[in-house]
């Protein structure tokens, strides 16, 4: 709704309202009209106003080189003349009498004049009556009344009464023509004049005209000639075709006035359902398409614009479909019958039915199915459920209203959109709950099966952002907290949630990725073209954005712009809401604080509002609420509160600091955590959750180093919750899920604090050795202080694998052993860093845990049963087997969890990935200190599980999204222990190292799937295993020897074809020797990857549990993984950046970094002994991506492909490219992955070869792989148009070539630029055979071919061709014309790489001699 202009609204603010009211299109409120001045002789509207006197008028200003129109911001709608509209031209009307007939001249006006015939017309007397006054009449008084449909449509009943009164007087009703009222007799008679234009089984002599009336014409025959006019026209029709009339109908349609039209067709309407009979009617219908007629003016209706009533379109159907459908009857009026109840004595003005007003009482027609295959717009109840269109629900559900569907139950979304802005309360409220359902489905996949479409994005592209934002702002409270609550549907996921909670006890649990969408770069055209100093910067551009272009780009940003943490805060602090609500706004600031490091820091500095929630929903003192379920939740500590806390302190430690320092959030931990769960005076299930997240919140304050003292503080009541761990977890408990988390939660604590304290004595040295530097504190708590946890919590353990035996605890103990072993894991981790560490002791005591823990829990029938669940479970194995999962939105990524316990997955029961994470990580740390226990875990390596998975993670390619990234991180997590115990076991194991390949296949393609994070992990990789000799098998067992027979038996078959292949001579030897340099060729990248130290270094603090050492806990943001897939061209990508060629092909700098030819060669001898032993893991990098990655070997520098083992190692490559399989998988047409396309690429290649390249038979191969037949003509092009001077030194053999000269030939060139640019090179001696051998042939065959195809072709082609033909026939050098003429077929064995035939064919001979002979004669006709 447009507001008024207010007079605080400066000017581009009414501009803005006015640009507002334009695009809306509504009317105006006033219209300005200008009044003549009669004393001056000013004509009024429609006068003699002229555009000269009005120009004459105005002020004109004239500017040089502005032009004569402004442009316009908006397409501005057509202009349109109202009076040339109302203007009837025809095609073959006289000009002069088309001006004679618009003459408005007062004498041309005055002799067209006629007087109007009235001597025919009856003159009505008024009637005589005994009263003095004529009767008035009243509603309540029972007159005859005129049928609705005879009283010329819906009338008052005080105008039905003054017709019956004039019916009875004896005189026409008002507003209807004298043919309509007449006796009945006459009426009867009359009748076929109304129905004659729609149906034809009427007498075309009886019937009349429906405009012309004939009324006015002088004499008593002004009706016959009415007829006679009329049946001449039906004479015309009738001897007219249907193509004719459908042609003379749309002249007249083109050329009329469309409310002409309008006013011909309700004529048409009136008077012929009314008249005739319901059987007439009736047998219209059944005589459809019999009259041609009647079909054009049912086309014309549906085709024209000007139909007065439309359908609705709700539901969209086809037109075919609508045509076989049976159309329905005209509802009856409403009679006292169909009333739900009968109208009383006493009711007010219900004496007299009004039937179009009581229409909306009946009862609503039956929901039909109508035949159609077109999408239906979906409806919902107020639960958010689809009622699909054909359900027929009672009226009582309140799904029914008086829409343009009235008989579909269900709110669309436009419905549910129009009711949110009402002005009744209850129609907001119920709108935006219904929103809210709809969106709680939305997000968790109900409509994906049924629906097209994603309705949550719909919904945001709608506007439902600001809707929710706007009725956040309501005055109202329920209005209020349906908005809250719809909120809290779109930003918060309770499964995502949940499954976040149950992953917060494994390795690495605590630690998320920032819910940010993906960064997608805007072009800046705004800064294109500015010094420095003149652009905006990101901060500066982000504000300069509109709140809609923010929030479509990212939700929570969006709603951070628009001011979401005030209005909540006032929402908490002012209206003191129900405890749903506090709930709902609680979820909606943790989902908020998810988002990013930055949102978390914003809701911490909003003012009071952490204070607002501390001191309310966390405070140190409550009491015990009197309900079960208390109707207001202020002043009672809440676990939503707490987790909100825990989720701002993962955002960093100094926001963890704030928390527990300025906060207060340490009192509130000591308070919650010093008393057992059942003597907080809270619900039971409220008290364990939230004393749950208190300890989650410590366990990450903890992994800071930070709020250690209150582990010396409350020591006790730890040591006493440890001791009834296997009291609280007993299967009778009915809140066994409770206490589980709990004791999770626990557990993740002790292990956290076991960290800090093993870290306390580096942390003390340090701080003597920094002398003043900046060193982090020593934490409070020391490693005497956690020593003795240790014993009881492998007493834990042990109780718990027995209790495996028992099906009713079986559950309950797999959930907790592996955080017991994590926790055992950070023990002996710390404790070998530590001066008190003994180890023979150590040794001792882990030679114990194996033997009594590790290998019977390995062993064990259910573990080896969940051992079984790892292909299904995994997330890398199971890529394209996903079933549809839940809504995702670009701007509002989430973790896809709803209906996670339905599927397989990391996170169910079931799935054996945490117990064997672990198990893993326990046996990393201990057989680190006693390497003697590797051999003792060999069985697991090998078991039939692990090598299955092995094996399909090896071939697997998965997909990197926010809905997978988080259990991706813990997968590859399991995957990387499980390579580091076969990286102990390979060089001891025989069985294992027959699996050395899988390994190394593993390890490769793990590399770049590892996310933002794990760098370490990456690091470790590249150092141990990715290079390692052992792992690579093939160099030590005969792989290079059988590398070399394959190419002897290769050479062999190629001598037998005649084609000698030097090049593959060397990569058995080339093989060895990259063997030998794996040690330098690791050093040579980890030298390449040393930019990525920083984050190495963040990501070992983190994962080895040094605590003090990390600033935060949320992992960085998910831009890609840590290496690219391409990472193996690393070096020379690196050397190419850094040299370079300019647009002329010149280096752009002068000397080669130090250094650069070894890292080339060991880059080259890494990818040779990929492409040779480990194809699979290159599989991801397309090969064209290849290809331009190993170009840079010639682009960056002038004589680095020159040097002999760069040749080698090339040519080897080179080789391996063009083998028959990866020519076909060769696509130049894609983009390599960096680069625009590859012709831009290939373009740099030609330019750099013609500069230096001294005609390297190498470099020249490289050239000609391009110009195969089947990749573009443009390369083509570039090289016989631009860089033709190339052919000159493009001296590759037939012998060299590596790729098929049929791959060159096949099939014919059939661009005639190209072809002529052939023939060109040629005849002007630029291409020769002794220069450029290859295109030699090349060129000869397609221009052979073109001069002597018998296919028909355009007359410029066979031009073309014919003069070619000539051109060859005049030739001088004999040599080149017999190539052209007698060419046979490409032959790599023979002289010149082709055959020929001794002389020409018969059919090439007579095609020769028509050519010249057409020459003759033309030459003939010349002379």
């Amino acid at each position: 709704m447009l507001r008024r202009p207010k007079p605080t609204d400066c000017e581009a603010d009414v501009l803005k309202e006015q640009e507002q009211f334009l695009t809306s299109g509504a009317s105006s409120a006033a219209n300005v009209v200008r009044r003549p001045d009669k004393r001056r002789g000013e004509a009024g509207e429609g006068g003699g106003h002229t555009a000269e006197n009005e120009a004459s008028q105005k002020d004109v200003v004239t500017i040089e080189d502005l032009p004569d129109e402004l442009p316009s911001l908006t397409p501005a709608p057509p202009k349109k003349s109202r009076f040339k509209a109302a203007r009837v031209t025809f095609e073959d009307q006289d000009a002069e009498e088309r001006l004679d007939s618009n003459d408005t001249h007062i004498s041309a006006v005055l002799s067209k004049i006629v007087e109007r015939d009235i001597s025919s017309t009856a003159v009505s007397v008024p009637a005589f009556t005994g009263m003095a006054f004529p009767k008035v009449l009243h509603r309540s008084e029972p007159d005859s009344q005129l049928p609705l449909t005879s009283a010329g449509g819906k009338k008052s009943i005080f105008a039905r009464n003054i017709a019956a009164q004039r019916i009875k007087e004896g005189k026409p009703p008002l507003h209807c023509t004298p043919q309509v009222v007449q006796t009945p007799a006459h009426r009867q008679q009359k009748l076929p004049l109304e129905t004659s234009m729609d149906t034809d089984h009427c007498d075309t002599a009886a019937s009349g005209p429906r405009i012309v009336s004939g009324g006015g014409l002088e004499g008593l025959g002004s009706s016959a000639e009415t007829m006679r006019i009329h049946r001449e026209n039906q004479a015309k029709l009738q001897a007219m075709s249907r193509t004719e009339i459908l042609q003379e109908q749309n002249k007249l349609l083109s050329q009329l006035d469309p409310r002409l039209v309008e006013f011909v067709r309700s004529r048409k309407a009136q008077g012929g359902p009314s008249s005739a009979s319901p059987s007439k009617v009736l047998q219209g219908k059944g005589s459809k398409g019999n009259s041609p007629l009647e079909n054009v003016s049912r086309e014309s209706e549906s085709s024209s614009g000007a139909a007065p009533l439309q359908k609705p379109q709700e539901v969209e159907m086809d037109g075919e479909e609508e045509e076989e459908e049976e159309e329905e009857l005209p509802p009856t009026a409403v009679t006292e019958v169909d009333l739900p109840m009968k109208p009383q004595k006493e009711w007010v003005h219900m004496s007299k039915l009004e039937p179009e007003k009581l229409e909306w009482m009946r009862d609503l027609p039956a929901p039909r199915r109508k035949g159609t295959k077109k999408a239906m717009h979906a409806r919902f109840d107020f639960a958010g459920t689809l009622v699909p269109p054909t359900q027929d629900l009672p009226t009582h559900l309140g799904l029914h209203h008086h829409g343009e569907e009235p008989e579909l139950a269900g709110y669309s979304l436009q419905e549910l959109f129009l009711l949110s802005r009402s002005q009744v309360i209850q129609q907001r409220s119920l709108a935006l709950g219904t929103l809210a359902n709809i969106l709680s489905k939305a997000r968790a996949g109900e409509y994906l099966s049924v629906l097209k479409g994603s309705v949550t994005s719909t919904l945001l592209d709608a506007g439902l952002l600001f809707l929710l934002r706007f009725a956040l702002d309501d005055n109202v409270e329920g209005v209020m907290s349906a908005a809250v609550h719809a909120l809290k549907a779109l930003l918060v996921c309770a499964e995502d949630e949940e499954c976040l909670d149950c992953t917060f006890s494994w390795y690495r649990g605590l630690a998320s990725f920032p819910l940010l969408p993906s960064t997608q770069e805007e072009e800046e055209e705004e800064d294109e073209g500015l010094p420095e100093n003149m652009k905006l910067t990101a901060k500066e551009k982000e504000e300069r954005k509109t709140d809609h272009d923010v929030a479509r780009n990212d939700i929570v940003k969006g709603l951070l712009k628009m001011k979401l943490l005030p209005r909540l805060r006032y929402i908490l602090e002012v209206f003191r809401p129900s405890a749903r609500v506090v709930q709902d706004v609680l979820g909606v600031l943790t989902r908020i604080a998810r988002h990013s490091s930055k949102s978390a820091t914003q809701v911490l500095d909003c003012p009071r509002l952490m204070e607002m929630v501390m001191s309310e929903f966390l405070p140190t003192s409550w009491t015990a609420p009197s309900l079960p379920v208390p109707q207001s939740v202020y002043g009672l500590p809440l676990a939503c509160a707490m987790k909100l806390a825990r989720v701002l302190a993962t955002s960093g430690r100094h926001a963890c600091a704030r928390l527990l320092n300025s906060l207060a959030v340490r009192e509130r931990l000591t308070c919650l955590l010093s008393a057992e769960p059942s003597e907080l005076l809270l619900e039971p299930s409220e008290a364990l959750r939230i004393t749950t997240e208190a300890y989650r919140l410590w366990a990450v304050a903890a992994a800071y180093g930070q709020a250690c003292n209150l582990y010396i503080d409350l020591y006790p009541g730890l040591a006493k919750a440890l001791q009834s761990v296997h009291r609280a977890l007993a299967p009778s408990d009915p809140l066994l899920p409770l206490q589980l988390q709990r004791v999770l939660a626990l557990l993740s604590l002790l292990t956290q604090v076991t960290h800090t304290a093993g870290c306390h004595q580096e942390l003390q040295a340090g701080m003597v050795s920094s002398q003043g530097e900046d060193c982090p504190p020593p934490p409070p708590v020391s490693w005497g202080h956690v020593t003795g946890l240790q014993a009881s919590l492998l007493g834990h353990l042990k109780g718990f694998m027995k209790s495996l035996d028992n099906p009713g605890q079986r559950e309950s103990s797999l959930a907790v052993i592996p955080a017991y072993l994590v926790y055992l894991e950070a023990y002996y981790h710390q404790l070998s860093r530590q001066n008190c560490f003994k180890p023979v002791e150590t040794l001792q005591e882990l030679e114990l845990l194996t033997s009594e823990v590790l290998l019977p829990l390995l062993s064990h029938g259910v573990v080896q049963g969940l051992m079984k669940n790892l292909k299904s479970s995994s997330v890398v194995c199971n890529v394209q087997s996903c079933p549809l999962g839940p809504e995702t939105t670009p701007s509002l990524p989430g973790l896809a969890c709803p209906g996670w316990r339905d599927r397989p997955g990391l996170v169910v029961p079931t799935s054996p990935f945490p117990l064997l994470t672990g198990l893993g990580l326990l046996l990393e740390t201990i057989t680190g200190i006693h390497k003697g226990l590797s051999c003792k875990f060999t069985a697991l390596l090998l078991s039939e599980p692990v090598t299955g998975y092995l094996s399909c993670c090896s071939q697997a390619t998965p997909t990197l999204s926010h809905t997978k990234a988080w259990l991706l991180r813990h997968e590859h997590h399991l995957l990387y222990l499980l390579l580091r115990l076969a990286h102990r076991l390979v060089p001891i194991e025989a069985g294992v190292a027959k699996n050395a390949s899988l390994y190394h296949q593993v390890a490769l393609v793990l590399l770049p799937w590892l996310l933002p994070g794990s760098e370490y992990l990456a690091h470790q990789l590249l150092s141990t295993i990715v290079f390692s000799k052992d792992f690579i098998s093939e160099g030590h067992s005969g792989g290079p020897e059988a590398v070399e027979l394959g190419e002897l038996k290769l050479q062999e078959e190629s001598q037998q074809q005649h084609r000698a292949s030097p090049s593959l001579q060397t990569v058995g030897a080339l093989l060895r020797e990259a063997c030998v340099q794996l040690p330098s060729i690791r050093g040579c990248f980890l030298t390449h990857l040393a930019h990525l130290e920083p984050s190495v270094l963040t990501s070992r603090d983190a994962l080895l549990g040094r605590n003090p050492w990390t600033k935060t806990h949320l992992l960085p943001e998910l831009t890609g993984p840590t290496l690219p897939s391409d990472w193996h061209f690393l070096p020379l990508i690196s050397l190419y950046e850094q040299t370079g060629t300019s647009d002329g092909g010149g280096l752009a700098v002068e000397q080669l970094p130090q250094g650069a030819l070894q890292s080339v060669t060991h880059c080259l001898q890494w990818l040779l002994l990929l492409e040779v032993w480990r194809e699979e893991a290159l599989k991801v990098i397309p090969p064209v991506a290849k290809l331009a990655r190993l170009s840079c070997v010639f682009l960056c520098s002038s004589d680095m492909f020159l040097e002999r083992p760069v040749q080698k190692l090339t040519w080897g490559l080179f080789r391996l490219l063009t083998r028959r399989s990866r020519l076909d998988c060769l696509d130049l047409s894609v983009p390599p992955p960096g680069l625009a396309s590859f012709q831009d690429l290939y373009t740099a290649l030609l330019s750099h070869y013609e500069a230096v390249s001294f005609g390297d038979r190498l470099f020249g191969s490289w050239v000609l792989l391009p110009l195969q037949r089947r990749y573009s003509t443009t390369m083509r092009l570039a090289v016989f148009g631009e860089h033709v001077g190339m052919l000159r030194s493009l001296g590759v053999t037939m012998e060299q070539l590596s790729v098929p000269i049929e791959r060159f030939t096949s099939p014919p060139e059939d661009s005639l630029p190209l072809l002529n640019l052939y023939f060109r090179s040629l005849v002007t001696g630029t291409l020769k055979p002794r220069w450029c051998p290859v295109l030699y042939v090349v060129t000869l065959c397609h221009v052979n071919s073109f001069i002597f195809s018998q296919d028909a072709a355009a007359q410029e082609v066979e031009a073309a061709r014919h003069s070619m033909l000539r051109k060859i026939y005049c030739l001088t050098d004999e040599v080149l014309k017999s190539h052209l003429l007698l060419f046979r077929l490409p032959q790599q064995a023979s002289e010149f790489g082709f055959d020929m035939y001794d002389e020409l064919p018969p059919i090439r001979a007579k095609r020769l001699e028509s050519v010249l002979r057409l020459q003759d004669k033309s030459n003939g006709k010349g002379d």
